[in-house]
């Protein structure tokens, strides 16, 4: 089902002011459900009959969208997916690279067994104090590691500590140039058979035509290469949110 024109004109818009929008965009079929399919009927459909969000995730949920760059937060279906797999797997320790307000890690810590543990890596503590009275309120804050500093240094530390192929889950969604690196250190992080999971994948089509001028677009279409050549995991490249790859750590 083609969307109507206003929900193409609507995410024509959210793409040119978020600065996401080149001359040509390859596909309009891929949406997060609170970005530019939040009018159409089919994703309200699918939401209607798969969605189990938690009050909790809802309030977290709206309190975010207070906040203007609330674009860039996980879908809520694309969470309860990774949520569902981190069940699967029996995941007892996780790692978000990017937690914006945290409602993926939140999802995350709500799975986890109370023994368990969230490594969240953020960098705007202003972000993570938005979402910390809804981790309280939902009985899960003491399985949050919250950690202020860039990225690669939690995971650096967490290899030193010892760490390494002791997580059983990992999101990566943070600064885009930086993709081939988390995904490095996140492999000798993850146990065998773990997960790793990478947003934003597609990045509103851009990737099948990367702009010279854009670093952000040439690392994730570096890394998606990368990864369908990497004979250590198998893969999955999907059509959820801004594009999800699950990339599956070999036994």
């Amino acid at each position: 089902m083609a969307p109507d024109l206003k929900t193409v004109f609507s995410f024509c818009l959210l793409l040119a002011l978020t600065g996401k929008c080149r001359t040509r965009i390859a596909s309009l079929d891929i949406f997060k459900s609170h970005g530019g399919a939040k009018d159409n009927p089919l994703m309200q459909y699918v939401l209607n009959n798969s969605l189990r969000e938690p009050p909790v995730l809802e309030k977290l949920r709206l309190k975010t969208f207070e906040d203007p760059w609330y674009f860039i937060m996980v879908a809520r279906e694309q969470a309860q997916l990774m949520a569902n797999l981190a069940r699967l797997i029996n995941t007892t320790k996780a790692i978000e690279i990017g937690m914006y307000t945290g409602y993926n890690a939140l999802s995350l810590a709500l799975v986890v067994p109370e023994n368990g543990r969230v490594v969240g890596c953020e960098i705007n503590e202003n972000y993570t104090n938005m979402g910390k009275p809804f981790f309280e309120e939902a009985g899960v804050y003491h399985k949050m590691d919250i950690r202020i500093q860039p990225a690669l240094k939690t995971l650096d530390d967490l290899l030193a500590a010892g760490e390494a192929e002791t997580f059983d889950f990992v999101f990566i969604d943070a600064d885009k140039q930086n993709y081939g690196n988390y995904y490095e250190k996140s492999l000798q992080l993850v146990r065998k058979g773990g997960i790793i999971a990478i947003d934003n994948v597609l990045w509103s089509g851009k990737v099948v035509d990367p702009a010279e001028d854009d670093l952000s677009t040439q690392s994730i279409d570096n890394l998606n290469k990368r990864l369908h050549k990497d004979d250590r995991i198998d893969l999955s490249m999907l059509t959820v949110g801004d594009g999800l790859t699950l990339a599956f750590k070999h036994w």
